[in-house]
Order: C-alpha cells, then structure tokens, then sequence
C-alpha cells in the first residue's frame, strides 16, 4: 500500500510519479489532485523538483538521443519537451538514460509522449490554488542548491557531454538507431542528426572540452 505523502523531497517526487502512471485512465488529473491537496507551498516544491531534473538531464548525448528516437532531428524546443517526457517515465528510466541513453531502446516510443503531463502537474496544481505563476516566486540562488543536492545522486555516462556528428551516431547509439533509425533511414535523415550550431559558444566549449564516448572513439578511431 502506498503511504500517504504529506512532503515533497527526493523520494516523495518519485513516488507520486510511479503512482501517478498506475491511473491509466488519468494519471494527470490524480497527480493535480495530489497536488492540490498537499497545498500550494508543495506544489511549488513539486514543480521545482521537475524543472531541476530536466535541468540536469540538459546533456548533449541525450539531445542526440531525442533526435534519434524523433527520427531525425530535435529542436531545442523539442529537447525541451523530451527532458520533460524523461522525467515522466520515473526513477528508473531518467537515471539509466543519464548513465547510458542508449538505455532508452527499453523505454517506450517517444513519439507516444506517454505521461508527459506530469512533470507540469505541480506548476498548474500551483496556478489553480494562488492564482499565480510558478515563475513569479523563482529564487535562482535556491533552485541552483537543489539542482547540486539532486546532482549527487545522477551517475553521467561516459562521453554524455558531447555534441555528436551525425556520422558518431550509430557507434554511440547503437542499440536507438537500430530500432528507430536503420541504417537506410540514417543515411537520409543524416542532416538532421548531428547537425550543431557551429558558432554557438555552447557548442564550441563542448567540443573542445568535452570527450567523445570511448565506444565512438574505439569504433572510429579517434584520438580523443
């Protein structure tokens, strides 16, 4: 039976996750039930957890990964949204894909944005109970101290930092590619997969800072 929750921490934002996709019929509707109950201060909490997971699930490895299980591209918008659906797929799901997103070849289709509503739960719980945005009460030095606090816990994978060209892909996703982008499928939509700004500052400091997956490097044989 699950215990009844009266805070939101680590382990309670988890919970009401997990629990939430048990209501097929509604999962949505019972988390903002959830929340409202809990009242707005928790509610709040909720939403800062959700923003602070998809916060550090902000990696480029994984912004390959969208691109690839979208079949072909993700826009930053679009990344947006797919570290949003991460967060609702739980615990499990969220923390594999940060140490290895090849793990998501076990999540479901992307595409069926299953649950993808939860993590905005806490914002409209929040809105419905005050009246006000989420936005109006954010606190920038607070958010960046849970954001450390939830970081211990993330293991990151080897070489999730780095911006990919499209021809690392299938070495560095292989398992993604197979089901969702066979080599045929690739070789069309290759422009889209891979395909960085350049002379963003980001971009810039990722690829000549960050190392390439030593799986990338072994199956190409890069030097870095």
């Amino acid at each position: 039976m699950n215990q009844p929750i009266a805070e939101i921490n680590k382990e309670t934002f988890w919970a009401l996750i997990a629990q939430a996709k048990e209501h097929p019929s509604g999962p949505g509707e019972w988390l903002m039930e959830q929340l409202m109950d809990l009242g707005p201060e928790q509610a709040k909490r909720f939403d800062d957890f959700a923003h602070a997971y998809s916060s550090l699930a902000d990696q480029y490895g994984l912004w390959t990964a969208a691109s690839v299980m979208e079949r072909g591209g993700c826009t930053d918008d679009g990344f947006m949204d797919f570290r949003t659906w991460l967060v609702a797929q739980g615990k499990g799901v969220y923390m594999a894909a940060l140490k290895d997103p090849d793990s998501l070849v076990d999540a479901p289709d992307y595409q069926d944005q299953r649950f993808d509503c939860l993590p905005h739960m806490g914002e409209r719980a929040y809105e419905e109970l005050t009246g006000r945005s989420t936005y109006e009460n954010f606190d920038p030095a607070r958010f960046q101290a849970l954001k450390s606090e939830l970081e211990q816990e993330v293991v990151y994978g080897d070489g999730i930092g780095y911006p990919y060209d499209a021809a690392d892909v299938p070495a560095y996703l292989p398992r993604l590619c197979r089901k969702y982008m066979p080599e045929e499928m690739f070789q069309k939509q290759k422009v889209d997969i891979g395909t960085w700004n350049l002379n963003n500052p980001n971009i810039q400091k990722a690829r000549a800072t960050a190392q390439k997956s030593k799986k990338v490097k072994k199956e190409r044989g890069d030097v870095r």
